[in-house]
């Protein structure tokens, strides 16, 4: 089952709390997302990582627009929850 995101509040360093539509929350630290590179290499300047919203069409978080991370991806880690098995390898 997917689960939108609908609540995120930014805590401190890289990390922002998370709500999801069901009820559950949990802290995502995107420090493991921005050390990957690429596309997230621009979140590591602070005032762009807190410059966040939610994409409420699609349930992510988002900056720019064009920047964002799968919902299953955050859920997982912020209810500490296996990804579906359809995202396994």
């Amino acid at each position: 089952m997917l689960h939108d995101l609908i609540k995120a509040e930014y805590l401190d360093g890289y990390k922002i709390a998370l709500t999801f539509d069901d009820g559950k929350n949990g802290v995502v630290d995107f420090i493991r997302f921005i050390e990957q590179g690429g596309v997230f290499e621009k979140l590591k300047e602070p005032n762009t990582f807190k410059n966040f919203k939610i994409n409420t069409e699609l349930g992510v978080i988002t900056w720019d627009d064009q920047i964002d991370i799968a919902p299953e991806i955050l859920y997982s880690i912020a209810t500490q929850t296996p990804l579906p098995d359809w995202m396994e390898n």
